[in-house]
């Protein structure tokens, strides 16, 4: 029923809509500023990224698959077509037959290297240099209370 709902007064609708549209505008500018710069999607950047900060430049495809937030049967088709760019290698585990190893190769790790500061310059102009030094606090404050209750469920 209508009547049980908690209606969004013009406050909350303000900051919930502006995120919502930050969030789609923002998005497109980086993944645009990114393809343009560097050839790689958001997603291979991604990839890259996460392998890139892993001990020994590997992970395991269900770890990342985790963290990524991606079914397994997404990423591995990914992987695919990354591993034919010659960006990822796959190995079996060592100790576990059944699992797969995800591994940055070197001409991925130049990759990676070159895209990196011309995505961190787009992330600068298009959000961080926006910003004040209190309102950064404060937007990752609430950034992270958000994400960690959606990590909660």
């Amino acid at each position: 029923m209508t009547e049980d709902v908690r209606w969004l007064d013009p406050v909350e609708a303000r900051a919930w809509l502006g995120y919502r549209r930050m969030s789609l505008l923002l998005g497109r500018r980086l993944a645009r500023d990114l393809a343009q710069a560097s050839g790689l999607s958001e997603a291979d950047y991604d990839v890259l990224s996460n392998l890139s900060e892993a001990p020994g430049a590997s992970i395991r495809l269900t770890e990342l698959a985790v963290h990524l937030r991606w079914s397994t049967s997404r990423l591995s088709h990914h992987l695919t077509r990354m591993r034919q760019r010659g960006l990822v290698a796959r190995h079996e585990h060592p100790s576990d037959g059944r699992g797969a190893v995800i591994t940055l190769t070197a001409e991925g790790q130049r990759t990676i290297q070159e895209a990196a500061p011309g995505h961190v310059a787009s992330v600068r102009e298009h959000f961080i240099d926006l910003l004040t030094p209190e309102q950064l606090k404060a937007f990752g404050d609430l950034s992270w209370t958000v994400v960690e209750r959606l990590n909660e469920t």
